[in-house]
């Protein structure tokens, strides 16, 4: 079994559609988010299981830094290439992905907490597994924003 470690991401090139979100990495490769990310206020808790990505753009939301959380799979070499960090956490630990954005290893789920003011951009989580994939986005809750409502890529 071969060692996996943290990785710092890089700034990466994204573009919010209607369909979904797009991410392209460093060596040109992109993955598409499919769908309409689901509001959520506050925090997401991932189920047992699933990869989890987060992503949070720049204010103009055409860059942004991706970071997959207890990703064991993927060499640390194709994550330094790809420009897409990760961070490793042992049960019960936390800790800051980026600033306002945090991370909780709850045994078999994850936990991103965020404050999308001070991430000074939009925060979005990815979970999935060979079954499907959902997609949030984590707004505050003074925004007054409908916590089960949906928000267009695009806006």
């Amino acid at each position: 079994m071969s060692y996996r470690s943290d990785v710092a991401p890089e700034t990466l090139q994204i573009s919010l559609e209607p369909e979904g979100i797009e991410v392209e990495y460093l060596d040109g490769r992109s993955v598409f988010y499919h769908g309409v990310p689901a509001v959520r206020e506050g925090s997401v808790v991932c189920g047992p299981g699933k990869d989890v990505h987060v992503l949070v753009t720049s204010p103009d939301e055409r860059e942004g830094v991706m970071v997959y959380v207890n990703d064991r799979d993927t060499h640390d070499e194709i994550l330094e290439t790809t420009g897409v960090g990760r961070v490793l956490l042992e049960r019960d630990e936390e800790t800051s992905l980026f600033p306002g954005v945090d991370a909780t290893n709850h045994g078999y789920r994850i936990e991103v907490t965020a404050d999308p003011e001070a991430a000074r951009g939009r925060v979005f989580v990815f979970a999935e597994d060979g079954r499907g994939e959902s997609s949030y986005e984590i707004v505050a809750p003074e925004n007054g924003g409908d916590a089960e409502g949906e928000r267009t890529g695009t806006e």
